[in-house]
């Protein structure tokens, strides 16, 4: 038999009597004995020395500079849009109370009573019905893609959103299987990501694990690529260790300390290539190695060159931490689970919108949350909604474009038993898992404009939104889609619709040959927008 946890303590570990004791990491971050880590993703543009800090380094010398592309060193990222990825261990809710999944007609084409009841809802708070104090529908479309009015997830989301950024957001929903509590799913989208082009100055990958995916969910393996292991990354001290330029830049002006560190290889570079250093390794090899060592030498002086003096810390950003910020200082510095995942958001945040990282995930444990009140799983969801909202506004606040994908491993359904506390808000318990009513989403931010749905009437936009469908008793139509019951297609749609972004999807089947997607066509019918940049965010449509 489970035993009940303290209602004031969602955060306490999960503890089923219908689950097997947790023995590997995946599990007990789904559960909740440990928290997930955090990553970092890229591509933006930012104005002023923190978005460019080419624009306040010491200028690197032109020989060396232009050594940096053999070394393989970036010195700015992609230009891509940036891309982040939320990962929800343990089976979290995402269709009906949070994001709405219809019929085959999408969104609006609203479920049976019965199926908003197995995905959390009453009968008297579904879609289509006002609420009595708001006096507003409870099918919600503020954010273009449809909510529940009372998602957690779209709670979260505009609180940390300022009023009005609303209006240059819009998504689309994927209804699709996966296995519960789990980290199999290879849900992971970013090798993919990588391989459409993303790329950062400092990191291609980071995530909130030490794993291959950088999450929970492991990533497909026809994408995987030793050489893109994300980079772990989980507080602000580890973002500003990433381009720690040491002691010698404290000491020195940072023109002085390029000027050491540049002097530095040099006299490196005189020594390797002295014929009495014998690396022991057959000729190619050692010269390799040699090449290889110097690039480390070469890599140290443009860190120096590019980073000395330029503030990289998350919580030092008043656009982040303050008055000001996005979070105030007491809520990040709380030292709770909140304040856990705020600076692990904001890390990510900060190494997104720079550029330093091509793409991320952040992982956030503890969603499987059946077999308590419901109360849990909309203090979890309204967490997960306010690091969401952040990305979204600190974007905003940036002015560069960015795709945020949601999944999780399962789902879950409610019996239709309502927990009636505050925090419960009069809905239905989650009571077991299930992987039928799963889904996921991404929201796409766009500084000129709300990116525009591709097709030509509303009912073809809404098909393009809702990319698949569900039955009147809520249940993924496993037929409807070439993601809906196959994790691998998931992920190449989620890639596909990312190079759609820039006007790349014709690029799509050459880079990803395998993909599962069918032709032309049918690929045409899995992407949700219109292009909103030609190639790079530099080139804005």
């Amino acid at each position: 038999m489970a035993k009940k946890r303290n209602a004031r303590d969602f955060d306490a570990p999960q503890l089923h009597g219908d689950h097997p004791r947790p023995v590997t990491r995946r599990q007990f971050v789904a559960q909740g004995f440990r928290t997930g880590a955090a990553y970092a993703v890229g591509g933006g543009i930012l104005s002023a020395m923190a978005a460019s800090p080419r624009l306040a380094q010491a200028a690197l010398s032109g020989d060396l500079d232009s050594q940096l592309a053999s070394c393989g060193i970036a010195t700015s990222g992609a230009g891509k849009i940036p891309f982040i990825c939320f990962d929800l261990a343990g089976g979290a809710n995402i269709a009906g109370s949070n994001v709405l999944i219809g019929q085959e007609g999408g969104q609006r084409d609203f479920l049976g009573t019965n199926g908003y009841e197995r995905q959390g809802l009453p009968g008297d708070m579904i879609p289509g019905l006002i609420d009595p104090v708001l006096q507003q529908d409870y099918a919600n479309f503020d954010l273009g893609l449809g909510f529940h009015l009372d998602s957690a997830f779209r709670r979260g989301i505009l609180q940390s959103l300022s009023p009005g950024r609303e209006a240059n957001i819009n998504g689309a929903v994927i209804p699709a299987r996966s296995d519960n509590d789990t980290g199999n799913n290879p849900h992971n989208p970013m090798y993919g990501i990588a391989r459409a082009g993303a790329n950062g100055s400092i990191l291609t990958l980071a995530g909130s694990d030490n794993t291959d995916s950088g999450g929970n969910s492991m990533l497909p393996a026809m994408l995987y690529d030793p050489e893109l292991r994300p980079t772990k990354v989980d507080r602000p001290s580890d973002v500003v260790n990433l381009v720690d330029t040491g002691d010698l830049a404290a000491i020195l002006s940072p023109r002085d300390a390029t000027a050491v560190m540049e002097s530095i290889y040099r006299l490196s570079g005189t020594k390797l290539n002295n014929p009495q250093v014998d690396t022991m390794l057959p000729p190619s090899e050692d010269a390799a190695m040699k090449r290889l060592v110097e690039c480390g030498y070469l890599k140290s002086a443009d860190i120096a060159d590019r980073f000395a003096g330029v503030p990289v810390d998350p919580s030092l950003d008043p656009e982040i931490v303050g008055p000001t910020g996005i979070f105030t200082e007491a809520e990040f510095n709380a030292g709770d689970r909140d304040a856990r995942e705020f600076q692990k958001t904001a890390s990510i945040m900060k190494l997104v919108m720079n550029g330093y990282a091509g793409a991320g995930c952040i992982e956030m444990g503890g969603y499987d949350y059946h077999g308590g009140r419901r109360a849990e799983g909309e203090v979890k969801d309204f967490r997960a909604g306010r690091c969401m909202g952040a990305c979204l506004e600190y974007a905003a606040r940036l002015g560069t474009p960015l795709m945020m994908y949601v999944f999780s491993d399962g789902s879950l359904s409610s019996n239709g038993a309502i927990d009636n506390t505050v925090e419960g808000r009069g809905k239905g318990e989650w009571s077991s898992d299930n992987s039928s009513t799963a889904g996921a989403f991404f929201l796409v931010y766009n500084p000129g404009r709300r990116p525009t749905i591709m097709g030509g009437t509303a009912e073809q936009q809404a098909m393009h939104q809702q990319i698949g469908y569900m039955s009147a008793d809520g249940a993924v139509q496993r037929a409807a889609t070439p993601a809906a019951n196959n994790v691998n297609s998931l992920v190449n749609t989620v890639i596909l619709n990312y190079m759609a972004l820039h006007g790349e999807q014709g690029q799509f089947a050459n880079l990803f040959p395998n993909h599962g997607l069918g032709n032309a066509t049918m690929q045409e019918s899995l992407t949700a927008f219109t292009p909103i940049v030609n190639g790079t965010i530099a080139n804005p449509v």
